[in-house]
C-alpha cells in the first residue's frame, strides 16, 4: 500500500491546467520541507491534484501556507537535455488539510490571549501529594488440562 502523510509549506504558487482533452483539471505546486537532521537542508516535492482536487487546490492555497497532504508518492523518471536520465520524486494528492486555518494557529489574537504561557503570573499554591491505593491483585487462572490430539482425516 502507498500512502504518505506530509506537512510542507507551499513554495510556488499551484498553476491549474487540464489535459490533452481539456475534459480533467490538474493542479501542480513545489512544497518544501524540513530535513532529518536540523543541518540537513530543507527538502523540495512536486504535488500533483487532479480533478475537483485541482479546483480547490487553485482556489484555497497559495505560496507561504503550511499544509497537510494525504496522497501517492511516486517515481518518475525524466530525459535530462545533457544526455541522462533523472529520478524525481512526486507527490499524488488525495486529500490536503490547511494548518493556518483551524484557529489554533499561534498568530491569531483569540489564541496568544487565551494561551497559559500568556497569562499573568499568580502566587503559587501549595500542592498536595496525591496517594492512591495499591492495584487490586491479579485473580488467579488455572490452565486447563491439555486437550488430546485430533487425529480426524479431514484437516479442517
Amino acid at each position: 500500500m502507498n500512502s504518505c502523510v506530509l506537512m510542507a509549506e507551499i513554495i510556488q504558487a499551484p498553476q491549474l491546467r487540464y489535459t490533452s482533452d481539456n475534459q480533467t483539471p490538474i493542479a501542480e505546486f513545489l512544497v518544501q520541507f524540513a530535513g532529518l537532521r536540523a543541518e540537513d537542508p530543507p527538502s523540495q516535492l512536486k504535488v500533483i491534484g487532479w480533478g475537483n482536487l485541482a479546483q480547490e487546490i487553485q482556489e484555497r492555497y497559495h505560496q507561504g501556507d503550511r499544509i497537510l497532504i494525504e496522497g501517492r508518492l511516486s517515481m518518475n523518471t525524466v530525459e535530462r537535455p545533457e544526455g541522462f536520465k533523472e529520478k524525481r520524486a512526486e507527490l499524488t494528492a488525495q486529500r490536503i488539510h490547511s494548518l493556518a486555518s483551524n484557529g489554533f494557529s499561534a498568530s491569531t489574537p483569540s489564541a496568544a490571549s487565551s494561551s497559559p504561557m500568556n497569562q499573568p503570573a499568580s502566587t503559587p499554591s501549595p500542592v498536595t501529594p496525591v496517594q492512591s491505593a495499591p492495584p487490586p491483585p491479579a485473580p488467579s487462572i488455572s490452565a486447563p488440562p491439555p486437550e488430546e490430539p485430533d487425529y480426524d482425516d479431514i484437516p479442517f
